[in-house]
């Protein structure tokens, strides 16, 4: 996989965490597959749903399941539930290469965040488990903000937490809210296959 960078340069870089740091994303869909079903869905949960909902909060992300297949859930226990599930199965994670490089080189001469749809402990965890932590002063996640992506608000406040302008910050996205979340904050976005191989 290679990432297309644009060109111009760019005082900051904004990285999402899973699929595009940390290749979770087949563990949060098996969290999700065996979360749903113990919540009453009687078949295999659609991946494409599930890959088409990437970047969006936890408990956003249960409802919009619930509505697709009319179930009636709890969306803080089934975001409990799944969280816990995922948290069990974190281990099992490997890094995206191309991503992870360029952080690391990116690391030494710029301002780096990480703004993530996920709940702060278990984006925190995430990073400290793939030895990320340290790359990233800043870290981002649905806990600060009112609303996620594909609003904007998680990439303005890590750009403000940086210190640099929208304009100026460069973002590494894999999912659709995520692309319309940095182009709303007005900042160009790599996109990162979320499904390796692509």
């Amino acid at each position: 996989m290679q990432l297309d960078i644009p060109p111009g340069k760019f005082a900051g870089y904004i990285f999402d965490l899973d699929g595009t740091l940390i290749d979770t994303m087949p563990l949060h869909y098996r969290a999700w597959d065996q979360t749903m079903r113990r919540a009453g869905l009687p078949k295999k949960l659609d991946e494409e749903l599930f890959y088409s909902l990437g970047g969006l909060p936890t408990k956003r992300v249960a409802e919009k399941f619930a509505e697709h297949y009319g179930l009636q859930i709890d969306a803080d226990q089934v975001f409990h539930d799944k969280e816990e599930l995922f948290t069990s199965l974190q281990d099992d994670a490997k890094l995206i290469a191309p991503t992870v490089e360029f952080a690391r080189r990116a690391a030494a001469t710029h301002p780096m965040a990480v703004a993530s749809g996920g709940p702060r402990a278990v984006v925190r965890r995430s990073l400290k488990v793939a030895g990320l932590a340290p790359l990233f002063k800043v870290v981002v996640t649905s806990d600060d903000v009112k609303h996620g992506k594909p609003a904007p608000d998680l990439f303005l406040l890590a750009a403000k937490l940086m210190n640099v302008p929208p304009a100026e910050c460069l973002v590494f996205e894999d999912a659709e809210p995520g692309f319309k979340a940095a182009q709303a904050a007005g900042m160009k976005v790599v996109r990162v296959p979320s499904r390796i191989g692509q």
